[in-house]
This record gives C-alpha cells, sequence and structure tokens, in this order.
C-alpha cells in the first residue's frame, strides 16, 4: 500500500500539470457588464469563457444571484441558484430566480465546466440595479419646469417649410432642493431625467462624466431617465440636488441670427428626478422632484442644438447648488406634464472621449484667431482665459476654410457659435454644456494669444483644445495592413463613424444630426466590429417603434424629429431607410444572439411589411430616393444611373426573406409561409421587370442595380455568374472606378467579395485619381465625407458611404461567421491575400472573446496566426495549394492528429479547428 501512494501522488500531479483551467470572466447582464436601470423581470446573463487550452468547449453552469453580497461570499444564492445546469450556453441565459423588485440591487456569480472535465471556480461577483418600469415606482415624483410653453406654440413634428409662428429665446433654468439625511448611508441612487438634456449635481459636485444626458427619442412617445450610483455623494446632515437643464432636440428656440433645422417643440426644458437613499438599519428615504422645488434662471442664455450656445459669467450665483444657499428670490417649480413613457436609458452615455489642441494658428487681417486641431470630429471647444468683466468672446467652429482662412459653415450649418461673457480678474475656464458640433477649425473673435501685444486690452486666451464627443460604448475591434492608404482609409470611416455615434446614429454632427436609418444597416457590420453596439441596436429599435405612423410607415428618419416635405414624401417614405425596421434587428440577432429584439420587433416589422404592400404597383416600389449619391453626370442626390423601383424592390424582396427567417425563429410558420409567397411573387415581378436576358443586366446594368440583384438572390442561378461578370466589366472599363452610391456600394463590395474578387476592391480602392477613400484623402479629408468626391458644398463628416470598413475585416483580415452562426459561434478565418498587401492583422471582440486573424506573406511562405475564443470553434481556410507543406507550430499537418485538412477550395486549404491559438505557415 504504502509503495502505491507515491505513484498515485504523481498521477494526481501529473493530471494537475496537465490541466488547463477555464474561468468565467467579463459576466453581463442585458449585454453589459454591472448595468443599471434594467427593467425587464428576466434579465438575460451572460459571461465569456476563458482557458488557453485547445478545443475547450462549455458543458455546464451554475449561477448563484443574491441581494447581498456578503451571502455571495458564502456561496448562497437566496434568490436564485440554477445548480449546475448542463448546457454550453454561456449568453443570453434568462434570470429564473424570485421576483425582482424596482430600483433594487443584485449580486451575482458564476461557475462552470468543460469539455475537459474542468470546472472553474467562482466568478468574480458581479451585480445589476433594477430601474423603474412603472409610475409607481417613482414613489410620486412630477415633471416640474421654470416655465411652460404655451399649447399653441408646441410643434412635436414640425414640416421642414413651415414658417415659425413663434419667435424668442426660452429661459434655461437651474432648479435645487435641500434635504437632510439623518442616519448613515447604506446606498442612494438617483434616477433622473431632464429634458432636453441636464446636469446633475450634489452638493456643488458634478454627478457623472456624461454629455447630453439623456439620449434623444421620440419625445411625444418616450423619454429616457438615467441612473446614478451617488452613495458617495449623499452625505450625513444637510444636502442640496441641483440641476441646469438644456435644450437639446425637446425644444429648439427660434432665434434670428442662429443656424435652426428643425422646429421641433416638444415644450420647454422639465426634470424628473427621484432619489433613493438606503440607509444602514434597512430603512428608506425618498427625494423626489415635486413643487417644493426652487428655480431660476441659469448663466445660460442661449443653448440650441443646431445654433450654438452662450453663456454669461456674471449671472453665475456660487453656492447655489449646497446647503445654505439663500434662495428666497428664486421661484417654486411649476409642476407639468411629460411624455408618457419614461425608460431606462442602457447604451452608454456620451462622453469626452479625445482632446486635441491647435496643430496651427492663423491670424486674420480682422485680428481673429483661427485654430486648426488638424482633425474633424464631432466636438465642442474647451477655452481659458483672462479679461474684464464683460468681455465677450465669441467662437465659431467649422470643417472647411474659406480662401481667406476663415472659417466656412456653408455647407454645415450658419451661423453657429459659442459666446461666451467674462466675469473678470481671475482665469476662467468654460466649455459648452448642451449642444455640440463637427468642426476641425475654431475661428476666435475677440482675444489676443499670450505674448501678443494687447492696446486694445481684450482678453487673453490662455488655452484652447477641441473636445471630441461620442458614444462611450467600448471598442471592439482593430485592424491595420502594410497598405498605408487601406490605413488612413480606416481613420478616414472610423472618424466618420465616431463622429455620428452619440444617442443616436446621425448622418453628421453639425448641419443635421438626425438619425436616418438607412446608414444603420448598411454600415452595421462596419460598426459592429469596431464598437458593441448591442444597446445602441435596441434603442434605435425603440426609436424606429415609436416613429412608426398608424398607416405602419417606418419613417427614414428615427426618432422622428421633421417631417421633410421637399420633393414630396420621397425623404421620409424610402423603403431602403425604411426597412431598418427589419433588417438591422435580425443582424443584431446574428452578432449578439439577442432574440428579444426580434420579438419585441416583431410586430412594428409586419406592419410596415403590410404599408409596403400598400405602396406597391405590381409587386414594384418606385418611391424614395433611390441609389443616394451616386457618381453619375450630375451633381449627387437622388439616384442617377439606377431607375427608381430597383433598389427598393430588391430591399422589399429582402425583407420577406429575414421576415419569413424571423417568423420560423418566433415559431410562427403561418406567418413564415405568406411571407415566402410574397417573395416568390416580388422576385418574379422584379425580374420581369428588370433583366434584360440577353445583355445579363438589370435595368441599366449599373453597378448597384446587378449588386442588390446578386446579393438578394433575385438572380436565377443559371444567369449569376454572367451578371457578376458584367459588374466587373463596368468597373474595368471606367478604368476601376465606383459608381455605386450610399444604398449600392455596400452589396457591390459584398458581391465581388464573395464572388472570390477582391482583386477587383483592391484595385477600385488603391487609388486616389478617382471619387472614392483615397480621393477624399487627396484633398486633405481627416473624417468621411459625404460625397465620394469630398465636395466642399455638402458634409464633410458622414459615415453613410464607409462599407469598406467590413472588407478590412471581412476581406483582408478574413474574419467572418458562418451563415447559421449566431454571434460568432461558428468563426471563419478566410484571408484574402490581393493586391500589393504583404501583412495584415486584426481582432474583433466578440460574445464569446477575443477573434485574431493575423497573416504575412513573403517570397516563399505564407503565416498565418489565429485565436479562437473557448466555447467557438472555426472554419480556417489556408491559401495553399495541395502540393504546398502546411505546419502548425513547426509540426507538419500531415502528421498532426489535431488537424484534418477537409478540402481544397479555390487554392485554399479548408481546415476545421476548436478554441485556441494557432499558428499556421505554408511553404
Amino acid at each position: 500500500m504504502i509503495k502505491v501512494l507515491p505513484l498515485i501522488f504523481l498521477s494526481l500531479w501529473s493530471y494537475v500539470l496537465l490541466a488547463v483551467p477555464v474561468r468565467a470572466v467579463r459576466l453581463t447582464c442585458e449585454y453589459k457588464q454591472n448595468p443599471m436601470g434594467i427593467e425587464t423581470s428576466t434579465p438575460g446573463l451572460g459571461w465569456q469563457m476563458q482557458s488557453t487550452g485547445r478545443n475547450i468547449m462549455a458543458t455546464g453552469y451554475q449561477i448563484l444571484v443574491a441581494d447581498d453580497s456578503v451571502l455571495l461570499k458564502k456561496n448562497i444564492g437566496n434568490l436564485w441558484d440554477s445548480k449546475m445546469q448542463a448546457s454550453g450556453q454561456t449568453i443570453g441565459i434568462a434570470y429564473a430566480g424570485k421576483k425582482l423588485e424596482a430600483g433594487k440591487q443584485y449580486f451575482w456569480k458564476v461557475k462552470i465546466w468543460d469539455n475537459k472535465n474542468n470546472a472553474s471556480g467562482w466568478s468574480a461577483v458581479s451585480y445589476w440595479q433594477m430601474g423603474l418600469p412603472y409610475r409607481k415606482d417613482w414613489k410620486g415624483a412630477k415633471w416640474i419646469a421654470y416655465d411652460k410653453i404655451a399649447d399653441s406654440n408646441l410643434a412635436p413634428l414640425p414640416v421642414d417649410g413651415k414658417k415659425d409662428t413663434y419667435k424668442g429665446n426660452n429661459i434655461l433654468p437651474v432648479l435645487r432642493k435641500d434635504f437632510a439625511v439623518r442616519k448613515q448611508v447604506k446606498k442612494a441612487t438617483v434616477f433622473i431625467s431632464g429634458l432636453g438634456h441636464f446636469e446633475m449635481t450634489i452638493n456643488g459636485k458634478k454627478i457623472g462624466d456624461h454629455f447630453l444626458d439623456p439620449g434623444w427619442t421620440k419625445y411625444d412617445r418616450q423619454a429616457l431617465y438615467v441612473p446614478f450610483d451617488v452613495t458617495d455623494a449623499v452625505k450625513k446632515g444637510a444636502n442640496t440636488i441641483g440641476v441646469m437643464l438644456g435644450n437639446g432636440f425637446y425644444y429648439v428656440p427660434p432665434v434670428s441670427g442662429r443656424y435652426r433645422k428643425t422646429k421641433t417643440a416638444f415644450g420647454h426644458p422639465k426634470m424628473i428626478c427621484h432619489l433613493a437613499i438606503e440607509f444602514r438599519d434597512g430603512s428608506i428615504q425618498n427625494i423626489i422632484s415635486d413643487g417644493t422645488w426652487k428655480t431660476t434662471k441659469s448663466p445660460v442664455t442661449f443653448s440650441s442644438i443646431f445654433g450654438g450656445e452662450d453663456y454669461d459669467a456674471n449671472l453665475e450665483q456660487p453656492g447655489w447648488d449646497t446647503p445654505g444657499f439663500n434662495d428666497k428670490s428664486w421661484r417654486q417649480v411649476m409642476v407639468v406634464e411629460g411624455p408618457p413613457t419614461l425608460n431606462a436609458q442602457l447604451i452608454d452615455p456620451v462622453k469626452v472621449m479625445e482632446t486635441f489642441t491647435a496643430k496651427q494658428i492663423s491670424i486674420l487681417p480682422n485680428k481673429d484667431h483661427v485654430f486648426d486641431l488638424g482633425q474633424n470630429a464631432s466636438g465642442i471647444p474647451f477655452i481659458k482665459m483672462k479679461g474684464h468683466k464683460g468681455d465677450t468672446i465669441k467662437i465659431t467652429p467649422a470643417e472647411l476654410l474659406n480662401s481667406d482662412s476663415s472659417v466656412n459653415q456653408k455647407a454645415s450649418g450658419k451661423p453657429f457659435y459659442f459666446e461666451y461673457i467674462l466675469k473678470g480678474d481671475e482665469p476662467e475656464e468654460w466649455q459648452p454644456r448642451f449642444t455640440y458640433y463637427g468642426f476641425r477649425y475654431l475661428q476666435v473673435q475677440g482675444v489676443v494669444a499670450a505674448g501678443e501685444s494687447n492696446e486694445k486690452k481684450l482678453p487673453e486666451l490662455i488655452k484652447i483644445k477641441g473636445l471630441h464627443i461620442r458614444n462611450s460604448t467600448k471598442v471592439t475591434g482593430q485592424f491595420s495592413c502594410s497598405n498605408d492608404l487601406f490605413n488612413r482609409t480606416f481613420n478616414l470611416i472610423n472618424w466618420g463613424i465616431k463622429s455620428n455615434m452619440v444617442s443616436v446614429f446621425t448622418d453628421c454632427p453639425h448641419r443635421e444630426k438626425l438619425g436616418w436609418l438607412e446608414e444603420a444597416h448598411l454600415m452595421g457590420n462596419s460598426l459592429q466590429y469596431n464598437y458593441d453596439i448591442s444597446q445602441l441596436g435596441r434603442k434605435q429599435l425603440d426609436d424606429m417603434r415609436y416613429s412608426q405612423t398608424v398607416e405602419g410607415l417606418i419613417p427614414e428618419i428615427a426618432p422622428e424629429l421633421v417631417k421633410f416635405e421637399w420633393g414630396g414624401d420621397m425623404f421620409r417614405d424610402s423603403p431602403e431607410w425604411g426597412s431598418n425596421g427589419i433588417i438591422m434587428p435580425w443582424y443584431l440577432y446574428h452578432w449578439y444572439g439577442d432574440i428579444q429584439l426580434l420579438s419585441k420587433g416583431y410586430p412594428m416589422m409586419q406592419k410596415y411589411i403590410q404599408y409596403l404592400q400598400t405602396k406597391a404597383k405590381g409587386n414594384i416600389l418606385k418611391q424614395g430616393l433611390g441609389d443616394w449619391y451616386d457618381v453619375g453626370p450630375n451633381p449627387p442626390g437622388v439616384s442617377q444611373l439606377t431607375p427608381m423601383g430597383v433598389t427598393g424592390t430588391a430591399i422589399y424582396y429582402y425583407d420577406l426573406q429575414i421576415l419569413s427567417s424571423i417568423a420560423s425563429l418566433l415559431n410562427k410558420p403561418a406567418d413564415a409561409s405568406t411571407y415566402r409567397k410574397l417573395a416568390i411573387e416580388i422576385k418574379q415581378a422584379f425580374n420581369d421587370t428588370f433583366f434584360n436576358k440577353v445583355t445579363k443586366q438589370y435595368a441599366t446594368g449599373s453597378q448597384t442595380a446587378n449588386a442588390m440583384a446578386v446579393y438578394m438572390n433575385l438572380v436565377e442561378p443559371q444567369y449569376r455568374e454572367a451578371v457578376i461578370e458584367n459588374i466587373v466589366k463596368d468597373i474595368r472599363s471606367r478604368n476601376n472606378s465606383l459608381t455605386a452610391g450610399d444604398i449600392g456600394y455596400r452589396y457591390l463590395l459584398k458581391v465581388l467579395h464573395e464572388a472570390g474578387r477582391s482583386d477587383v476592391i483592391f484595385d477600385m480602392n488603391s487609388r486616389s485619381d478617382v471619387p472614392g477613400y483615397g480621393y477624399q484623402l487627396a484633398k486633405g479629408a481627416t473624417a468621411l465625407t459625404e460625397s465620394w468626391q469630398a465636395f466642399e458644398n455638402v458634409s464633410n463628416n458622414h459615415f453613410m458611404l464607409g462599407h469598406l470598413m467590413e472588407w478590412f475585416y471581412q476581406g483582408i483580415a478574413g474574419i467572418n461567421q458562418d451563415d447559421s452562426s449566431i454571434a460568432f459561434k461558428h468563426i471563419i478565418i478566410k484571408p484574402e491575400v490581393v493586391g500589393e498587401v504583404t501583412e495584415a492583422k486584426a481582432s474583433y471582440q466578440s460574445k464569446y472573446g477575443t477573434i485574431k486573424s493575423e497573416w504575412k506573406k513573403d517570397p516563399t511562405s505564407f503565416s498565418l496566426h489565429v485565436v479562437i475564443p473557448a466555447n467557438t470553434r472555426a472554419t480556417v481556410y489556408i491559401p495553399a495549394g495541395a502540393q504546398q507543406a502546411i505546419s502548425e507550430n513547426g509540426l507538419t499537418i500531415r502528421n498532426n492528429k489535431q488537424f484534418k485538412i477537409m478540402r481544397y477550395e479555390n487554392q485554399r486549404a479548408v481546415i476545421n479547428i476548436g478554441s485556441g491559438e494557432y499558428h499556421f505557415k505554408v511553404q
């Protein structure tokens, strides 16, 4: 017996050495880490499985949920103990414990098992906090305001051409509330909405680092509130809440001399607030917004989302938001009505994300200073100055310069500017609170810079910066390659994305700031490879639902804040835009596994299809904008090269294919059958109307017409190759230049890529002498422009044409997922070794973990480094012929039992692999 023990010990020790630990990391609730404001009674839980081993798959989990973190330390889940569940699921696991209470915080952790008989330890503890889903949960809180706009002046959905019936600025208020705390605070949470936007302080300190809270919505239907943990801010004794309100899109003041794109007037600024204080003895104190609050004018004397912002520092009242302030001269607030629905803001907040300093300074003949920050971006200025009481500084932002080096706002909305009136003596700092603009240049009037002569005794500008603002959602992807033009193009597109990702996906950060819908689904893959848009996608679904008309139309803009009537309904009813209501939720489901989006959006989708049926004539849809901003003989705008009806009907057919799949997924077989039958009829009508069997062309044979017919599978199989060849011929005949616009270019790239013609994509985009990305860069663009030609008379910061970003990840780097895969459960690694590109590397943080693809080629070999996250598998396409030797980590594949070459396909070896890190080499 004694002799056997050492052998047993050695055996066990060997097992320990060989065992690969597995962990659960990045725990999420409703796709967010430690979220506040959860309103569903069955939140979806998830995590990433982490292991350094290969071929690791999940086989089980156990979840514990408690209302006290101390209980979890004892491994007690007093609300839910799932027990060990034999399941490979790691995302979207619905909570199934005891009933959850509004406003309460819950703690949870998970233990997992893998297919190698490994069990993890318990994960780190995560939490979520419930929101206030019902009106009763607000404990009687009321909407309060400084004043109320007359009903006759309300214009929730103004028409773009309608003249103003009301003129004048409104009061931008501050509101305050003193309250006393008598006990030791355990936890304090504030739930607050201020419309259009708010900043909140407690005891004189700003709560959070957010900008433009809450996100804008269809305010006559819904508003958002923001939860904050303010435990550290609330003190025993005297406390004060202070709130400053701005207009945002809630009210756009009709002031002469300031730019005003839309005329929305949902009401004057207002606020609702509920502060819940939990004491250590278990008792609760609620501080709510009601008629006892006090209010007065703030130092913000003008604020418009379109026109700028003015601030008079002489109107400041020091200590206004701290205990002991004398507010006897302030007025009582007015209790008012607010939006009918309040939901928690679950999107990541807009924040200041980057800072720019001047790369060059010019002084104009009139002594204005023009600062070149080097980057066109969404943002606000920051200034530090010193001067005399009453001195005024004016700052005008712009994307471009005039020939005399002054700023040019002709295409971005003018006049938009900021004004600051100094209180004098000591250095003063200021930045706008309730508006922003897209700019590279700042023209400052009424200052001198340090060291300049100052005969007129102007205020001295000590410092000026540009603060880039965007949605703070996490970055999920990185890409670079050996082609410098492609790297610069990546940055160009990325700045277009970053500048138009706030609480909605906007078209531009200046002239409109509106949520034009076609951009979301056409740029969807490009967006999600770079940023986690799971929450922004959910908000967009609500924006579309609340904007849908009673007839079923999903308008081109959501939230719909203006009704454009120029050109009839073409700027409101275009299927390529409205179909985002069907396409985008389907894409989001495939990227993140969020099936709740499909269930929630299904009634909207059905209504929209019913609406399109009423608009179709012979199953053909001809309304709308078509292939917006294609390259033709005329200035860009409505489709020039592709006749109306092609893009709209193709999208209509695509909608029905998707909706049939959604219906099947939601177990609605009758609906699925109905949509399939209608799709067959539309396909027949499309081909009868637009296809020429002799020339094998659709309609005019434009790049867009042929590409969309191929991508949507409208082409009969026997004609498919011929149509693709016609696409290539058209591109080659134009010296490898593009003509497709906003709608068509994404599908052109997808068809070429899937047909194995990335060589054509390379030739189209590796040049600077024809309209395209390189052309924009050659003209000095630092963000993606609205037109392929980078015209100065349109926006120079859009993201609607950035479709090449998708090809960088899926094509050059080769990171994709199988058509049947959800959330990148089955990964495809298929790099395109094309043109002059000799190496590339990219990564993407999927819901399962980080995927990497890095490759390099030289005259004698090709190497590919791949990382596949645990609980997923991959199919890898390695550029190699049957006669070439392939090794992995130095070992020939033919002699490696871990691998098997499934087949050779178009000069690629196809290999199936599990999770892990791999180094392939071809010689």
